[in-house]
């Protein structure tokens, strides 16, 4: 599971490195979460959530502010959260999450994506079984954490499993944790309280089955999820890649 989640924050990161609406998505899922929990992060794990997140990829405190202003204007339009599902080339297994204020125009952009590339959507519930939901937290880890210890302190808020990852450029430990999309909360809870730094905490789709592809076909495969993932509407996406 670990690699697997690896392997596309890769190539997510790497797409998104040369984009420039990486802070408007940002910014939407901090209005999204201020407009529906209220403006305060203390009071609103949502927002905390968002604005870690966002800090996490060096969005300036001016955009966040912003962002969390936003969401008490009469003139912001309610944003909806919509997934869609589909298949991709060379049958490919794709979860889209987005979050629109006209979902007319999402449905139609992301049927273009996957037709485009010689795919198409299927009803919303085919691939449902296909990917398990989790809870993940990344944090940098310190000399003085002790990983087994860590695991026994957070099995009883729910965790499922701890994975690190060394970067030989940054020398930096990554420490993952991952657990039941329904013990987000709890698990939250307990990073915060025992004061882990949290880099990015989020719910994640994993792959079931997951498929292993060609060079070839991952080139052909990457070109789609690139325009999806451009899209302003598209929050997240999640594949079967192995």
């Amino acid at each position: 599971m670990g690699r697997a989640f690896e392997y596309r924050k890769a190539a997510k990161m790497k797409r998104w490195d040369k984009m420039s609406r990486i802070f408007p998505k940002l910014a939407k899922a901090i209005t999204m979460a201020a407009k529906e929990g209220g403006p305060d992060p203390d009071m609103n794990a949502s927002l905390r959530t968002a604005i870690q997140n966002a800090k996490a990829q060096n969005m300036p405190k001016d955009n966040i502010d912003a962002a969390i202003k936003r969401a008490s204007s009469k003139d912001v339009e309610a944003y909806s959260e919509i997934n869609y599902e589909g298949k991709g080339p060379h049958g490919v297994l794709v979860f889209v999450e987005c979050a629109t204020d006209n979902q007319n125009r999402t449905v139609a952009n992301v049927k273009s994506y996957f037709n485009k590339a010689g795919g198409g959507l299927v009803p919303n519930g085919s691939l449902e079984f296909m990917f398990t939901r989790k809870a993940v937290f990344e944090f940098e880890k310190t000399e003085e954490m002790d990983l087994e210890e860590m695991e026994l302190e957070l099995i009883d808020a729910g965790l499922d499993e701890i994975d690190s990852h060394f970067d030989e450029e940054e020398e930096v430990t990554t420490v993952y944790i991952y657990g039941d999309y329904t013990n987000f909360g709890s698990l939250q809870t307990a990073l915060e309280e025992k004061g882990y730094e949290l880099k990015n905490s989020a719910l994640k789709r994993f792959a079931n089955s997951p498929v292993e592809f060609t060079d070839e076909q991952l080139e052909e495969i990457e070109k789609m999820l690139d325009k999806m993932e451009e899209d302003d509407d598209v929050q997240a996406v999640y594949t079967n890649i192995a």
